[in-house]
């Protein structure tokens, strides 16, 4: 499972909400993030796991993280286009 965002797509709901399994997802493909549960798109732990693999995970992760300093900055310092999913206030949008 580790390998493969598409791994865990076909897991059941509980799988999903596994959070061993789900860090062994994203830490070798970011992009498991998207199949993740939604509590586990809001925990720092795993999301950070992810963006470090594949900063465009932080589209899959929570409103709050994509706020998190931290999160992003791991995010950016992978894809630098990841910014675009960052929160409006951490991209200097005042509008």
């Amino acid at each position: 499972l580790g390998q493969s965002a598409w791994a865990l797509r076909e897991c059941s709901e509980a799988l999903r909400g596994n959070k061993d399994l789900v860090l062994r997802a994203v830490r070798g493909d970011g992009f498991a993030l998207k199949y993740a549960s939604c509590e586990l798109r809001d925990d720092p732990e795993v999301v950070l796991a992810a963006v470090r693999n594949d900063g465009y995970a932080l589209q899959y992760a929570s409103d709050e993280l994509r706020g998190n300093v931290e999160v992003v900055n791991a995010a950016v310092e992978r894809h630098p286009w990841a910014l675009q999913f960052a929160a409006k206030e951490l991209k200097g949008d005042r509008s």
